[in-house]
């Protein structure tokens, strides 16, 4: 499939080739046989109605709340850690967080459902 991308505000038409094994981890190959994040495949663990998705591939480091906390847009809900790097995963509204969808330890893609806020 072909895509048009900008980069730096240049314009360039790559082609796109989905691979199934990558696109199970949440990537495409594209052109040469770089290695792209991309969105999550339809059928995959893609985030889902009040889940807030990881922003990032990584693994989930610690929880920051407890089931049943009400947390305002900002908080920290969850630590991702990638490349011996932590990312804070922050609560996108107000709520009540009503479940984890990725236990600490677990390895998450991209897109990948984190913590339900309803």
């Amino acid at each position: 499939m072909k895509l048009k991308v900008t980069v730096d505000q240049i314009p360039y038409e790559v082609d796109v080739e989905v691979q199934k094994d990558a696109a199970q981890l949440g990537a495409v190959v594209i052109g040469g046989g770089g290695v792209a994040p991309a969105a999550p495949v339809a059928g995959g663990a893609a985030a889902a109605g009040n889940a807030v998705p990881a922003p990032l591939a990584g693994t989930v480091l610690r929880h920051s709340v407890e089931v049943g906390a009400s947390v305002k847009a900002g908080d920290v809900l969850l630590v991702l850690e990638a490349m011996k790097m932590e990312t804070d995963v922050n609560s996108p509204r107000d709520g009540v967080v009503k479940a984890f969808l990725a236990d600490p330890g677990t390895a998450v893609a991209v897109g990948q459902g984190l913590v339900e806020v309803e």
